[in-house]
């Protein structure tokens, strides 16, 4: 990122070379020679895979808004022209990195682990024999050949999908040739095979070069004897809306929207840079691909989002994870709504287990005294657990209701099929608001024993998937709090009404809401810090956030620097704020931590005169949580907890080997410490932290 800077009309670095940063962050793990290799690989894969969603979602939305009138464009992007030619820039720098990474990787996996990638031209008489009944068996019933010059519309490419572009020749008829395009079914076979291999070493081939080596008994018939083929991909519009950042709408019929989105514009072609230029030209011209749509030469492998399931039988020296650990307070058999009625619990995964909101739902599920469960669904597992024991609460007679969020990112058929799963139940669904995403994590569980109603709830910065809490750094407080569970109800009737009024929500009292006032309420809580450090009072203000966007509160966070409040962020993706500016009495702290959890939480502390305001939330600092969205953030009251969050955040603070700063030019330098500092990697250490602390029952 060390390119000329791209200015704004804001005091702020734009959006989306931000989140370009961010992404050079998780190339950066996948160059570090500390982190195992596998690792590199998946790393790889997320890189490869946030860049694809990049361009589906982000450019497609930059697109748009050269369509649209001055006055309709977003805060940050009032320039998309410059911004787009800025983004083609820095990817194109980020690729040549890219493949200078995976080649040193392969180079390592040879060297450390005797693991070889074979071509289709590199194959033992064995290999050969492996790879031509391997692909009688598996592949060719998956493809159909497209020969291009003879269709009378278009090819069609479908998105995220790779396609062998073919020129088929003969060696005796220069004159027969012809050009054919060839889907990769990965979704139907392995991207990797493992073939037979000699002693001590693994040789892998991927499926794409089966596919090479195969294309002489595929055309042969046809009088073919020559052949070259090369990878390309086209990356499509995702055609879900301008990521309501803008207040104009124009999401339409959900599964009108799904249908076109592989037929979306294209905003990226990605091709093999040793391809035939004949056949490059014939297909860009065919496929009506301009400069402007992203032509960006790469290597000879593409999607490599596959390489997140890379195959780990390669490697014997595999260290895993640290399990996550049942929590003390609720390991079983317990009653864990008996734990609760005693005090508030925190879960923080992926260090605690997931299985205890499971264990809490089941057991809500048998309890005679169960009246109802109120449960949010933005993102779930596939096969979940969450789900089952929904249903098994409905199938022994309890009042299920759950808020499905059919507009949830990339996840919208899952999200269908899961509706018509509980419909069908009789389980009550509701599917949320108008033009504005449900993104609230909570629940609420309702009992009635002895004439007494007592409730039991949870709030939560990430989604209630089993599945992904193995994975993201979150935060979950279970809770029996009258003033919590009363604003969740609020909540859950104002979504169960007809017509829905978001003024209702303003009658929450206790947790902060979004789309009505969360804005306003933590500017109010950031102009009280300023107060404070402008009476020479300690003012401090720590939050951790995946993306800070929203210009008001980052002119605040300006103004309270500018006044003297000490401010420590965490941002894991996009931040937009310059947290280095003369004017400032101190520089912001900011670094961002990539390491193997994705750091998904939420977490505000505010000093408030040496009593500490501490929240968790579902809401990034961005236009579309705060104005587009039903979000909540909830204030923790337990000091104990409070404390809980306050230790990792300082842990977090702390890290000195995956931390990057956040400095105005984007540069991602790592955090160092002088030689006397220990090394620090707050990953392993909130671990040690959390499995380490006892708590009285």
């Amino acid at each position: 990122m060390h390119s000329k800077k791209l200015k704004s009309n804001r005091l702020s670095i734009v959006r989306d070379i931000s989140w370009l940063s961010f992404n050079e962050r998780v190339l950066q793990e996948a160059k570090d020679p500390s982190v195992h290799l596998n690792n590199r690989l998946k790393f790889l894969g997320i890189f490869s895979n946030n860049l694809d969603e990049f361009f589906r979602v982000r450019v497609g939305t930059l697109n748009k808004m050269l369509k649209l009138e001055k006055n309709a464009k977003m805060h940050f992007e009032d320039q998309p022209e410059k911004i787009l030619k800025k983004i083609q820039e820095v990817v194109l720098e980020q690729q040549i990195n890219f493949d200078n990474t995976y080649a040193e990787i392969i180079q390592q996996l040879e060297i450390q682990h005797k693991v070889f990638f074979k071509t289709e031209k590199q194959l033992s008489k064995d290999q050969k024999s492996f790879v031509q009944h391997y692909f009688e068996d598996k592949v060719r019933t998956q493809i159909v050949p497209l020969m291009i010059e003879s269709m009378p519309q278009a090819p069609f490419l479908r998105d995220r999908s790779i396609y062998l572009a073919c020129v088929l020749g003969n060696t005796q008829n220069p004159m027969l040739q012809r050009y054919a395009l060839i889907q990769v079914p990965e979704k139907e076979v392995p991207r990797f095979v493992i073939i037979p291999s000699p002693k001590n070493e693994t040789h892998i081939i991927l499926l794409d070069d089966i596919i090479r080596f195969n294309l002489k008994y595929l055309f042969a018939p046809f009088g073919f004897n020559r052949f070259s083929s090369h990878i390309v991909k086209l990356t499509r519009d995702a055609e879900l809306e301008l990521d309501n950042d803008l207040h104009n709408n124009i999401i339409g019929d959900l599964e009108k929207s799904l249908k076109n989105r592989n037929k979306g514009k294209a905003t990226r072609f990605v091709y093999d840079r040793s391809i035939d230029p004949h056949l490059l030209d014939y297909l860009t011209k065919r496929l009506n691909l301009l400069k402007k749509d992203n032509l960006i030469a790469g290597g000879r492998i593409h999607n490599f989002k596959d390489f997140m399931d890379f195959p780990k039988s390669v490697f014997n020296d595999l260290t895993k994870r640290p399990k996550s650990f049942v929590h003390p307070l609720l390991e079983q058999p317990c009653r864990i709504m008996e734990v609760l009625e005693k005090r508030d619990v925190m879960l923080h995964f992926p260090y605690h287990s997931f299985d205890s909101i499971i264990d809490l739902l089941r057991e809500a599920a048998i309890d005679p005294s169960v009246q109802s469960i109120k449960i949010t669904a933005y993102r779930l597992a596939k096969q979940s657990k969450v789900i089952n024991a929904l249903l098994n609460a409905v199938r022994n007679g309890k009042q299920v209701t759950v808020v499905i969020e059919l507009r949830a990112r990339f996840d919208e058929e899952a999200n269908l099929y899961w509706k018509s799963v509980l419909e069908e139940e009789g389980i009550k669904v509701l599917l949320g608001v108008p033009d504005m995403k449900v993104h609230a994590k909570i629940c609420v569980i309702k009992k009635r024993e002895f004439n007494k109603t007592t409730q039991y709830g949870f709030v939560s910065t990430g989604n209630f998937n089993e599945s992904t809490a193995q994975l993201y750094g979150d935060h979950l407080l279970l809770t029996t709090n009258k003033m919590i569970l009363a604003d969740i109800n609020r909540i859950f009737d104002c979504l169960e009404k007809p017509i829905i009024k978001l003024d209702s929500l303003k009658t929450c009292k206790t947790l902060i809401v979004a789309p009505n006032h969360m804005r306003k309420y933590f500017l109010n809580l950031l102009a009280k810090e300023i107060r404070f450090a402008k009476k020479k009072q300690h003012a401090s203000v720590f939050l951790k956030l995946n993306s800070l966007v929203d210009h008001e509160l980052i002119d605040e966070l300006y103004h309270a620097a500018r006044s003297g409040v000490e401010i420590h962020m965490i941002i894991r993706g996009i931040c937009c704020l310059k947290a280095e500016q003369k004017s400032f009495k101190k520089d912001i702290h900011a670094i961002s931590i990539i390491d193997e959890y994705l750091e998904h939480a939420r977490v505000f502390i505010f000093n408030n005169f040496n009593t500490p305001m501490v929240y968790i939330s579902s809401a990034d600092w961005m236009v579309r949580n705060l104005d587009h969205r039903i979000e909540v953030a909830c204030p923790i009251f337990d000091n104990s907890i409070q404390e809980e969050l306050t230790t990792i955040l300082k842990l977090q603070m702390q890290e000195n080997v995956k931390g990057r700063i956040l400095d105005n030019d984007q540069t991602n330098k790592y955090v160092i410490s002088d030689e006397n500092t220990p090394e620090m990697r707050s990953q392993i250490e909130i671990y040690h932290y959390l499995s380490g602390k006892k708590y009285n029952s």
